[in-house]
């Protein structure tokens, strides 16, 4: 099911032989743009519209009343309300950990320089609704954001065509976290409510959460109005195993991301041929067996997926490196000391306990991780992604004095001699 690609005996990694979902947001791109430009211009019509053709549901207001969120947490199953509020207490936990504080340094006497960390104003958080609703995607948005200091906080997720109301439990989990400010808008929609506001939904300062390619499409097409959390791509899982795992584990974890998407991309990178070929048999019984088994045969047998033969660990750990996955495991022997020297990953789970599925809910963690390699220069969502920081520069006068010559001689240097002389006004005569 799985392809093989052989890298033994191969010292250069090139990225382009690593497995990787083709992903196209420039061509995505172009078809969503006129709604965009819509929105922007006209507001709430074009979303009316674009929902009832899309989603089958006509509109009046595009928020949600606050007693349908009531309701929504009134009807909640007692056990998945508290598998919510678990996940909930573990993302908090870790997320508090992250507060920053303002940082003064002392420069020179009489002159210091303040690094404050000064919350976004207003953030809207994208929740999807298409073959899987991700309401776990509200509690790692919200949270972080809210221990951040973000004062608003606006949901949008798609309406279902039963209800005209975003998916219940996405409300629920809104409505125990506390935000009321909730929208039935889906997919590029969505982004562009969040840009430009509507006469119900005030512009945001950054649009933060997951969603399809034409909710990554909408996001770029609006960044630098407003700040976004990453573009992102298809979910996807990377495996580093030695002959010491378990193959059946390693089917399992492979096969749960395929479950999110056609698309979705499952990695196996081994020195052990007989690994590869335990997890294929493995493969070759579960994936029968799951509830979206076309949909995981599809994710695990296409370009994006693939079992990937090296050397040994350390080439293994090279591989790896190269393909920067969003969510990498390793089940090695000494797992820890293999995973502190990975350079290149969203998030990092160590050893047979600690799957992948563990982190999308109850670890702690946040599940909002880069995808598609860029994880060799991005982080996931976190406190600090709601966070700016600002410098405050405090100079008294001797302070400013003692540096004059300084700033002169630099100004001089750049031919900007005006800025030398901003400075030096001040001790003239």
């Amino acid at each position: 099911m799985l392809n093989r690609i052989d890298l033994r005996g191969t010292a250069s990694i090139p990225r382009g032989v690593l497995p990787r979902a083709t992903f196209d947001v420039a061509a995505a791109l172009a078809e969503i743009q006129p709604l965009l430009d819509a929105i922007r211009h006209h507001g709430a019509e074009p979303i009316r519209r674009i929902t009832a053709e899309r989603d089958g549901v006509t509109l009046g207001d595009l928020r949600v009343p606050a007693a349908a969120i009531a309701d929504a947490v009134a009807n909640l199953d007692p056990g998945l309300r508290a598998a919510l509020e678990e996940a909930i207490l573990r993302v908090r936990k870790v997320h508090a950990d992250q507060r920053r504080t303002d940082v003064v340094t002392e420069v020179v006497p009489g002159g210091t320089v303040t690094e404050r960390f000064i919350p976004v104003e207003r953030v809207g958080l994208y929740v999807p609704g298409g073959l899987a609703v991700l309401a776990s995607s509200v509690i790692m948005n919200v949270v972080p954001a809210q221990i951040a200091g973000v004062r608003q906080l606006a949901v949008s997720s798609p309406p279902q065509r039963a209800t005209g109301l975003p998916d219940a439990t996405t409300l629920a989990v809104c409505g125990l976290l506390g935000v009321d400010e909730v929208y039935a808008v889906g997919g590029p929609a969505a982004v562009g409510m969040f840009a430009y506001g509507t006469d119900e939904c005030a512009p945001v300062d950054m649009i933060t959460g997951p969603g399809n390619i034409y909710v990554t499409a909408a996001k770029r097409a609006v960044r630098g109005l407003v700040g976004i959390d990453a573009e992102a791509g298809t979910t996807e899982i990377a495996v580093l195993a030695d002959d010491t795992a378990d193959p059946a584990h390693v089917a399992a974890d492979l096969i749960s991301q395929a479950e999110h998407d056609p698309k979705a991309a499952s990695v196996l990178v081994t020195p052990s041929a007989a690994l590869a070929d335990a997890v294929d048999a493995a493969l070759a019984v579960q994936v029968p067996a799951a509830k979206h088994h076309e949909r995981i045969a599809t994710a695990l047998s296409g370009e994006q997926s693939g079992v990937i033969l090296v050397g040994d660990l350390e080439h293994g750990l090279r591989v790896v490196d190269a393909y920067a996955a969003e969510h990498l495991e390793i089940q090695t022997e000494n797992a820890r000391e293999l995973a502190m020297r990975v350079r290149n990953a969203g998030a990092i789970f160590v050893g047979p306990y600690s799957p992948v599925s563990l982190g999308d809910y109850a670890a702690g963690s946040n599940h909002i991780l880069p995808t598609a390699g860029c994880a060799r220069h991005s982080s996931g969502l976190s406190v600090h992604s709601f966070l700016r920081s600002v410098h405050v520069v405090e100079y008294g006068e001797d302070a400013l004095r003692g540096v004059a010559a300084t700033v002169v001689t630099l100004a001089r240097a750049e031919d900007l001699p005006s800025h030398g002389e901003a400075v030096s006004v001040r001790f003239a005569g």
